[in-house]
């Protein structure tokens, strides 16, 4: 249950980020009459998520009548799932400095529309991590667990709700967190996870027939990595780590898990700084000559001048 756990709180924390940042713009700005509205578009985008959770859910149990066509949903949720899961720790990453600037300018543009719009507003700001927390809590828990049971849906559960006392305590400045830190580790654990999610999907497409090689083995070591022990099953639980993989479930754990999570811990390289321009010598100046003075007409006229007669004369 660890695996749902972990992305309950690493979803809701970002749901409860977005959310007090909506909420603390607006107390800021002295509306407050507008919260209604931010509170509506988040109770209508848990929802629609929880809606589509129940979809995906109702599909794969009551939909599907064959045990093939199962195992291809499934897979193909799964592989959906690990998209989601790269494409969003990856994202958080890269827009976790601009991302409050954004929603305030979204949110500055949407009161100056009317109320409606901030309601719309609030849900799209939130319904995306909602979305995601759905399928992948269905892909993470028939890969881990076998299923969407009772112990899955409360470990997702219970990591919302530990996000949301997080987040609270955040706006409250009761708690501090090196958010950077956080997001860095659980981001890991989550490639990690998704890696497993990546494994089962391969397999449940290896039982569908789409892919071959579900009797070839990569190894066996049931009788160093017992399944039934707790080590075992925290290994399986976690990141379905098993001691009989196939070769193509082993080869796409290893071919995802290793490269993304080189990617993903990587610090960014830093801009280069400019070289330094080369100090260029300065001339000495010249010596400016003395301004030659300006001769009048009077000055300037020849010296018999006076001595001509006037034409009146």
């Amino acid at each position: 249950m660890f695996a749902t756990y972990l992305i309950g709180l690493r979803e809701g924390l970002e749901a409860t980020l977005v959310v007090s940042i909506l909420v603390a713009f607006l107390v800021k700005s002295q509306r407050r009459d507008r919260l209604p509205q931010v509170w509506a578009g988040v109770g209508a985008a848990v929802a629609l998520s929880v809606i589509f959770g129940s979809l995906i859910q109702y599909t794969s149990t009551s939909l599907l009548r064959t045990s093939e066509s199962r195992e291809f949903f499934e897979a193909v949720t799964s592989v959906a799932a690990v998209v989601f899961v790269t494409w969003m720790i990856f994202w958080m990453r890269k827009a976790a400095r601009s991302i409050a600037g954004e929603l305030r300018g979204k949110l500055t543009e949407a009161l100056a529309v009317g109320s409606l719009a901030v309601a719309g507003m609030a849900f799209l700001a939130v319904v995306r991590e909602g979305l995601e927390t759905a399928l992948i809590f269905y892909a993470a828990a028939e890969s881990v667990a076998g299923g969407t049971g009772a112990g899955s849906l409360l470990a997702l559960i219970g990591g919302i709700v530990t996000a949301v006392v997080i987040g609270f305590g955040l706006y409250r400045s009761a708690l501090k967190i090196n958010l950077s830190r956080f997001f860095t580790w659980t981001g890991a654990l989550l490639i990690l996870v998704a890696a497993g999610i990546l494994k089962y999907g391969v397999h449940d497409f290896q039982e569908a027939g789409v892919l071959p090689g579900l009797n070839d083995q990569a190894f066996d070591i049931s009788a160093t990595l017992d399944p039934n022990a707790w080590y075992g099953a925290l290994l399986a639980g976690m990141f379905n780590i098993t001691a009989a993989p196939t070769v193509l479930e082993l080869v796409a754990w290893v071919a995802y898990a290793v490269p993304v999570l080189v990617l993903f811990l990587r610090r960014p390289a830093q801009p280069p700084k400019p070289a330094a321009q080369p100090v260029q010598p300065v001339e000495p100046a010249q010596p400016v000559e003395p301004a030659r003075p300006v001769a009048t007409p009077a000055e300037s006229a020849p010296a018999d001048a006076a001595a001509v007669p006037s034409p009146r004369a």
